[in-house]
C-alpha cells in the first residue's frame, strides 16, 4: 500500500509515476475527502477532551451544592455530537482505505513505462538447441518415455492436472533437490510453509482484496465469504511470517526459501502451443525471499536475479534475462527482472522465475518494521521474492533441450546424483 503522507505533499508525483504502470487516477476527491476526515478528527478529539476536562469537574459542583443540570445536559450534547462524527469517520476510513488498497505499487525510477511491448532483454545465456532430427514437442516425448501421464492426471483433478511417473518424478524430485542444495549452500533458511492460508496473507502480498478470484477459496456451508484460500505461490506465506512484527535491523536482511505446490486457477483458454505443462492448476515451485532495511533492497535483487540464473544456467538451458517495463509489473512491485527459458516447440521465452522488489509496499500492508539502531525509531521493511525455481516450464525445456534422436532424453550432470548416477533417460 502506498504512504498517504506522499500522496499528500506530492499527489502529481505519484500520479505520473501509476500512468506509467497504466494506471490512471485523479487525487482531487481523495484529497478533499482526507481533508475533511482530518478536520473531523480534530473535531472530535475537541470535544472529548471538553467531555473528560467537564466529567472531572462534576463531582466538585455536585460536592459544593450546585446545580449541574446545564453542564449535564452540555454533556449530553457533546457524547451525541461524538457519536455523530465518529460514525461519519468510520465511513470515511472505510472509503480511504479502500482507495488506498485499490492502488498499485510505484515503479522504481529506472523502470520504463508502457506494457510488455517496451520489456528490455539485458542478458542473453548460451545458444538455441540445433538438431540433426525432427526435434519433438515435450509432451511427445514425455509420453513416448512414460514419465508424465496426462490423461490420468485429468481423470484425477481434471483439465490442467498431470500425474509425474517413474523417471519422470525422480527428474521432478532431482530438479527440486538441485534447487534446494543451491539455496542452503548459499545460506537461506529452509521453510515448509502452511498451505491453506488466512485472508489476511493475501491481503498483506497485495493479492486481495483486487485478485481475490484468482486463487482457490475455502467457504463454509453457511455461504459466508471466504477466509481462508490455498496458496497461489510461497511467496504469500513468507511475505506473512514477519506480519505486525518489528524486528532489530541487526537481523537484516533475512533470507528464507519455501517448497511447495503452486495452485493456480489460470482462468481463461488456453493457447494451443501451451499444451501439456507450461500451464496448470497445480505445480511445483521453489520461492526465495528477502526481508532488508531500505537500503539493502537494490543489492538483494541483483542477488536474486543472479541467483535465479545460476540455476538455469547450471542446467545447460539456454534462456535470458529481461527487465519489466512498469505496466508489465504486477501491481505490488516497484521492479521486477523475468529470467525466460528457451522452449523450442514454441519457438519462444518462457517465464521460469520473477526476481521483484516490492520496496516497503507488502510491509505498509502488513505492519512489518525495524528498528533503526542509531536512532531507535522504527521503519518499515522492504520485501523480496524470486522463483527459485518453478519446475513446470524447466522440465519441458529440458526434455527438448536434451532430446535425443533414438526418443531418450540426456540428464544434466548437476541432476544426475538423484537419479542414480545415469546419464539419461531411455525408452523402455
Amino acid at each position: 500500500m502506498l504512504d498517504i503522507n506522499l500522496i499528500r505533499s506530492n499527489p502529481d508525483m505519484v500520479r505520473e509515476k501509476l500512468a506509467r504502470k497504466g494506471y490512471e487516477v485523479n487525487f482531487a476527491e481523495f484529497l478533499e475527502l482526507d481533508a475533511n476526515r482530518r478536520q473531523l478528527i480534530g473535531e472530535t478529539e475537541r470535544l472529548k477532551a471538553e467531555k473528560n476536562k467537564t466529567s472531572a469537574e462534576i463531582p466538585k459542583l455536585k460536592k459544593e451544592g450546585l446545580d449541574t443540570t446545564e453542564v449535564m445536559a452540555r454533556m449530553k450534547q457533546v457524547s451525541d455530537q461524538t457519536r455523530e462524527i465518529d460514525e461519519q469517520l468510520a465511513e470515511l476510513n472505510a472509503r480511504q482505505q479502500s482507495f488506498l488498497e485499490a492502488l498499485p505499487n510505484l515503479p522504481a525510477d529506472d523502470v520504463v513505462a508502457g506494457g510488455k511491448e517496451n520489456n528490455e532483454v539485458i542478458k542473453v545465456v548460451g545458444t538455441k538447441p540445433e538438431f540433426a532430427f525432427a526435434a519433438r514437442h515435450h509432451v511427445d516425448i514425455v509420453e513416448k518415455l512414460g514419465i508424465i501421464d496426462y490423461t490420468r492426471g485429468a481423470k484425477l483433478g481434471g483439465s490442467g492436472f498431470w500425474v509425474y511417473r517413474k523417471d519422470g518424478a525422480l527428474l521432478e524430485w532431482a530438479l527440486l533437490n538441485y534447487f534446494m542444495s543451491c539455496h542452503l549452500r548459499d545460506g537461506y533458511e529452509m521453510m515448509f510453509p502452511p498451505h491453506i492460508l488466512t485472508y489476511q496473507c493475501g491481503y498483506t502480498a497485495g493479492q486481495f482484496p483486487k485478485f481475490k478470484d484468482d486463487v482457490f477459496q475455502l467457504r463454509r456451508d453457511d455461504g459466508e465469504d471466504f477466509t481462508h484460500f490455498i496458496l497461489p505461490t510461497a511467496e504469500t506465506a513468507l511475505v506473512n511470517l514477519h506480519r505486525d512484527e518489528i524486528l532489530s535491523e541487526e537481523e537484516l536482511p533475512l533470507k528464507y526459501f519455501a517448497y511447495t505446490p503452486c495452485y493456480r486457477k489460470e482462468a481463461g483458454s488456453y493457447r494451443a502451443e501451451e499444451r501439456g505443462m507450461i500451464r496448470g492448476h497445480q505445480f511445483n515451485k521453489i520461492e526465495m525471499f528477502q526481508y532488508t532495511t531500505p537500503e539493502q533492497s537494490d543489492a538483494a535483487l541483483e542477488e536474486l536475479v543472479a541467483k535465479a540464473a545460476e540455476l538455469v544456467e547450471g542446467l545447460g538451458l539456454h534462456f535470458r534475462i529481461s527487465k519489466l517495463a512498469a505496466g508489465d509489473c504486477s501491481a505490488s512491485m516497484t521492479k521486477t527482472y523475468d529470467i525466460e527459458v528457451w522452449i523450442p516447440s514454441m519457438d519462444d521465452y518462457k517465464e521460469v522465475s520473477s526476481a521483484s522488489n516490492a520496496g516497503d509496499y507488502q510491509s505498509r500492508r502488513g505492519n512489518m518494521k525495524f528498528r533503526r539502531q542509531s536512532t531507535g525509531k522504527t521503519e518499515l521493511m522492504h520485501t523480496l521474492n524470486a522463483s527459485g525455481l518453478a519446475t513446470s516450464r524447466i522440465l519441458p525445456a529440458l526434455v527438448e533441450h536434451y532430446q535425443q534422436a533414438d526418443g531418450s532424453v540426456i540428464i544434466p550432470e548437476v541432476l544426475r546424483p538423484w537419479m542414480g548416477g545415469r546419464e539419461k533417460i531411455e525408452v523402455k
